[in-house]
């Protein structure tokens, strides 16, 4: 017989108020724009207090159909299409005639917003994706800066889901949107098809005190569930954390859905902490069973190493080096990817695994 495990409870309650909801819903229309619009918009936030109490975090759904192990079970329009997407972008992964590179810039940094002057990483990528392309491959720039500058780029941070089970984890996120709390418009929704459809992956990205930038982490924290996650969130009748631990309980095989992808890092900093991050994200990409390019792809330099900020981008002029190796990471992740799609496997791809998730 499966164990049956408690579901602990005990967080403090985060219900707000008709006045809270109020003054946060209008704090969104603060411009004196909005002025002409106020009964409109007080018939607005009627509709989100009453879809916030009710909780309407999926408010369109279809039954999920055959194919999923409760067919009746409704699922959200919002995650079938992010699923439909997967599909679409696996399919370009197998049938890809030339290797594709999404190449992640993960610096926050951007000249059209509050620092007024383009970043040294936006450079980097700049010549890593020339390189890519004369390597004859197709490049995919995901640039995490948008977040910072552009209209409604957000990326939600993971609820933790796994470390209630790794089945309630589902592939891809279902947490959001949620509709009820204002949780919309998840730049991951996009960023999951990106990954899919990569053969290679490319990091270049400065150091923000010693960890990755804050775009980059929120990324990283939601990518947990290509590693492990539930393709069927009807197994758990959506968020039900009693069915995921009896899942997990009887066995879950943990897919690993983005392995056998190569990748290269390139970090960056100004005085401390780009060896750390190296370290970190190639553990974490490891963690996803994805493959190192070889010790020429990773690299961590110092770019003025303590000198000022405000002519760090005449040092990137004079460090042709960097620039240099940066290029040589990236023909060092073409030829991996070439290995790995004509079947060359890493040492030791067979060997039973002792500690198995």
């Amino acid at each position: 017989m499966t164990e049956t495990l408690e579901i602990r409870k005990g967080s403090p309650s985060v219900e707000l108020t008709r006045d809270e909801f109020r003054e946060r819903f209008r704090a969104r229309f603060v411009d004196p724009n909005f002025e002409a619009l106020s009964t409109e918009i007080g018939k607005l936030e009627d509709v989100a207090w009453t879809n916030y109490k009710a909780q309407r975090k999926a408010p369109r759904t279809r039954k999920a159909g055959p194919g999923y192990q409760d067919p009746s079970y409704a699922l959200s329009l919002d995650w079938l299409a992010t699923k439909d997407a997967l599909r679409r972008a696996q399919d370009l992964y197998d049938r890809s005639d030339v290797a594709r590179v999404l190449v992640i810039a993960g610096g926050a940094r951007n000249e059209h917003t509050c620092p007024g002057e383009q970043s040294k990483t936006q450079r980097l990528v700049g010549d890593a994706c020339d390189e890519l392309r004369r390597g004859g491959a197709h490049v995919d720039l995901l640039d995490l800066s948008e977040a910072t500058a552009e209209y409604g780029r957000v990326i939600y941070p993971c609820k933790g889901c796994v470390s209630t089970a790794m089945p309630l984890c589902h592939w891809p996120c279902s947490c959001y949107p949620n509709h009820a709390l204002g949780q919309v418009d998840d730049w991951m929704a996009e960023i999951y098809p990106r990954w899919v459809a990569a053969h290679g992956i490319a990091i270049v990205t400065p150091v923000y005190w010693y960890m990755a930038p804050s775009p980059l982490k929120l990324m990283m924290d939601r990518m947990v569930c290509a590693d492990g996650g539930n393709p069927d969130p009807s197994s758990t009748h959506g968020k039900d954390a009693a069915k995921a631990k009896a899942i997990e309980l009887a066995g879950w095989s943990y897919p690993r859905h983005l392995a056998g992808r190569a990748y290269a890092i390139v970090t960056h900093g100004d005085c401390a902490g780009t060896e750390g991050l190296r370290r970190n994200l190639a553990d974490w990409l490891n963690d996803m069973n994805l493959e190192p390019a070889g010790a020429k792809g990773m690299i961590d330099r110092y770019i003025g190493y303590y000198e000022g900020y405000a002519t760090s981008h005449e040092a990137l002029d004079r460090d042709e080096a960097v620039i240099e190796e940066t290029r040589c990471a990236m023909q060092t992740l073409l030829e991996r990817v070439a290995q790995l799609r004509a079947g060359v496997a890493r040492p030791g791809a067979d060997v039973r695994e002792p500690r198995r998730k």
